[in-house]
């Protein structure tokens, strides 16, 4: 199918851009915001409903179609131009307008500092520190390299994964993972097995010939027990997650 572009110029408003350098060519698509993200997400599948029109711009600001040898140059002779349009709207950046691009950060500074607010102690105490802490300590972290991830479109859960790994580098306060709380399942003889990679047996009892116990466990070792449990009990054994985060009260989170 060959590319068929037409050469005048289109206007449009209210659009998205989604923008693909290829080579030393950049490349527009004019979208619905909304309708980009869903699509990427995989709740949207209809390029109807994403793409304003379905042509490819050098500038969708101006309305400049991209020309048939710009096209061909960059993408191939032999390339579809509904390929060209899957490529760009895949691998493109999504442009945002400053105010928009300042509201995004921000939301998405309060939503890391919560997520590590929520999932962080002081590791003397148990207790979570107030967001204005983490920020804070972030800060002297000169953690500025995390938000550079924005760029990647990395999710606030990933962000949040490298902020802490950043405070704990850094030692600004004392600081560590919460503990997750589990009920094991496992045969009398696995016991002991289980007590090494656990923390803390909060509680514990024999139901017939199994071991029942509610442990407390570091998260970067939940895989490694469940594993052990597995293997230990020939699949007949089972490991539950009651609380992902255990705190002491009387913690703020202001």
């Amino acid at each position: 199918m060959p590319i068929n572009q037409p050469s005048n110029q289109i206007k449009l408003t209210n659009v998205a851009v989604v923008r693909l350098r290829k080579g030393k060519k950049r490349f527009e698509l004019a979208c619905y915001k909304n309708k980009v993200l869903e699509y990427r997400a995989g709740t949207e599948t209809d390029l109807d409903e994403v793409l304003q029109i379905s042509q490819v711009f050098t500038n969708v600001s101006k309305g400049s179609l991209a020309s048939k040898s710009d096209l061909t140059g960059s993408f191939g002779a032999s390339t579809p131009l509904n390929d060209i349009i899957l490529e760009i709207l895949t691998k493109g950046e999504l442009q945002v307008g400053e105010k928009e691009r300042s509201a995004n950060l921000s939301q998405l500074h309060n939503e890391v500092i919560s997520i590590i607010a929520s999932k962080c102690v002081d590791p003397n105490t148990g207790r979570v520190y107030p967001t204005t802490m983490i920020d804070k300590a972030l800060t002297e972290a000169r953690a500025k390299e995390l938000w550079s991830g924005v760029k990647d479109g990395k999710s606030a859960k990933a962000l949040a994964l490298e902020g802490i790994r950043a405070l704990v580098k850094a030692q600004i306060v004392p600081i560590a993972r919460a503990r997750m709380r589990v009920r094991v399942v496992i045969g009398k003889a696995g016991k002991d097995k289980v007590k090494e990679y656990v923390e803390k047996v909060v509680e514990e009892e024999m139901n017939g010939g199994d071991w029942v116990a509610e442990c407390d466990v570091e998260p970067g070792r939940f895989k490694e027990l469940v594993e052990l449990v597995k293997k230990e009990s020939k699949g007949k054994g089972r490991v539950e997650v009651l609380e992902t985060a255990v705190v002491h009260e009387g913690e703020n989170d202001t």
